[in-house]
């Protein structure tokens, strides 16, 4: 039996020692012995029925009594099983009355930035798995590496304990985890002999190069070094590197590729039971960086209404006689790009399907005997025009954009490449929280002044330059922290709105106040 232990690590094992070498000889899971009929199970294992019907129910009392549910049937066995797991009901189970969840201590890790705190609720929370999602260069590594800070100050910033880095990449930037410890307004602030000042000493990190070594310590070694240490924080940068090198290396060729996704969901879920169960077991948070890989998607409205036009066009012969003109002809491919799109995500886009541009037809030819004038009256298509299927709005595709953080923004640019997180959905439900991470260019304007390669450079706003040619560049990048979904604190919204603007400085994480934040306190201070 390959998972009893991590499913039910108080399960009294030595009462049924004769049957589990059998049983794990097999590799039968502990799903196995709830699903399958038991003579299928004595059928492999060539065991008494009995037997086996007697382990059965005492792994499900154990289940409940782990869960906190009570079972129908009251039966000797699940009484005693019952009485032995009544000590650990009350340590902390799922079923809990509203008093008791009010009366849990609540902690957080802080980001030390007020704005970034206040859309997080407090900070990152303690008991959970978040994600820290984004493309390069977005700040995930500047998140990471406050975050191994304040884990250290006193509550209601930190938890006064360590944290552990784990890192499948690169090692730990140890010199720009002094530099934020010295620059750091807040750490600034803290007295250098106090016992509370975090260091750099109890940040312990180590590199898992592949997935084999991934596995090994995180089941073996990490446990036993949270409880030796009293770990606070354990980071994972990033959860996808070696799920991406170790699949995607085995994927090509052979028609193995089935194989390898279900292999892959197979370890991602029992990464997160991993996680979660150090993260509530220990009272540590538990910080995961993932990346983002590009989404095509052929479910733009404005691309459908371009298929739609271009494939029917009414229009009115010189002649007088009415009938519709094809420019085209309707092709599987524009009919899968207006069946993806859902009539929910058209109407907060705000597309009007009646709007003259979708129904008029396209440019009059260049033949002079066949002159199209265009119909002041839309007309109805015509009776073998195929209206394409109503996409399902419980798809995938409709609804990740509201789990991947990408897509949501009613007005979204049609140019602008959507994102999604790496490993898929399977991670996704494995984790508590996602805070998205978005960095978008600012443009200045460089002049040149003369022919050679003398440059002046200004202002994005600034056309004093009365010659030379000008050219955009980009003179810096503005990054913003989105809460996708969180389980203590609702999600900013679509878009960017309500995300919060940081940029990255010597001291960490610094939000950006707007400008109307700003004109309100400079006046004030007037």
């Amino acid at each position: 039996m390959t998972d009893l232990s991590q499913v039910l690590p108080d399960f009294p094992a030595a009462q049924y020692a004769r049957l589990l070498p059998a049983i794990e000889k097999n590799q039968l899971t502990v799903t196995d012995l709830l699903t399958l009929e038991l003579p299928e199970i004595g059928k492999r294992t060539q065991l008494p029925l009995l037997d086996i019907k007697r382990l059965c129910n005492a792994i499900l009392a154990g289940l409940h009594a782990d869960l906190g549910v009570d079972g129908a049937d009251e039966g000797d066995e699940k009484g005693k099983q019952k009485q032995q797991n009544e000590s650990r009901r009350s340590k902390g189970t799922l079923r809990q009355t509203g008093q008791e969840l009010l009366a849990r201590p609540w902690h957080t890790i802080s980001t030390l930035d007020a704005s970034l705190d206040a859309a997080l609720g407090g900070g990152v929370p303690v008991g959970y798995i978040t994600e820290i999602t984004g493309e390069s260069g977005a700040g995930k590594t500047q998140f990471l590496l406050t975050l191994l800070l304040s884990v250290q100050l006193p509550p209601p910033h930190g938890l006064g304990r360590p944290a552990l880095y784990i890192s499948t990449e690169a090692a730990l930037s140890t010199k720009r985890l002094s530099q934020i410890l010295a620059q750091n307004p807040f750490f600034r602030t803290l007295d250098t002999t106090a016992t509370t000042k975090p260091s750099l000493d109890r940040v312990i990190s180590t590199v898992t190069p592949d997935l084999e070594s991934q596995d090994h310590i995180l089941t073996y070694q990490v446990p036993v070094e949270v409880a030796r240490r009293n770990i606070g924080l354990i980071v994972l940068d990033s959860v996808a590197a070696n799920y991406r090198a170790e699949f995607e290396r085995g994927s090509g060729g052979g028609g193995g590729g089935g194989s390898n996704m279900a292999a892959r969901s197979a370890g991602l879920v029992r990464l997160g039971h991993l996680l979660r169960e150090l993260a509530r077991k220990h009272g540590l948070a538990v910080v995961v960086a993932n990346q983002v890989a590009d989404r095509f998607s052929s479910s733009h409205p404005l691309s459908s209404s371009i298929s739609h036009r271009q494939s029917y066009s009414p229009a009115v012969k010189n002649s007088g006689s009415a009938r519709p003109q094809y420019r085209g002809h309707v092709t599987t491919s524009h009919l899968g790009a207006m069946s993806q799109e859902s009539p929910l995500a058209s109407r907060s886009r705000n597309v009007n399907l009646n709007h003259p541009l979708l129904t008029q037809g396209a440019e009059p030819t260049s033949s002079m005997a066949d002159i199209v004038v265009r119909s002041s009256m839309p007309e109805p298509p015509p009776e073998d025009f195929v209206v394409p299927a109503a996409p399902a709005v419980l798809s995938l595709d409709h609804q990740q954009r509201w789990f991947t953080g990408w897509g949501d923004d009613p007005y979204q640019h049609h140019h602008e490449t959507l994102k999604t997180p790496s490993l898929g959905l399977v991670w996704s439900t494995q984790i508590a929280a996602r805070i998205a991470l978005f960095r978008r260019p600012a443009y200045g304007r460089k002049v040149v002044v003369d022919e050679g390669n003398t440059t002046a450079t200004y202002d994005s706003g600034d056309d004093s330059a009365a010659v030379g040619v000008s050219a955009p560049y980009v003179r810096s990048w503005r990054r913003w922290m989105k809460v996708v979904f969180a389980p203590h604190v609702p999600g900013t919204g679509p878009g960017l709105e309500g995300a919060v603007e940081f940029e990255v400085v010597a001291g960490g994480l610094k939000g950006v106040e707007k400008a109307k934040n700003k004109k309100l306190k400079s006046e004030a201070t007037e």
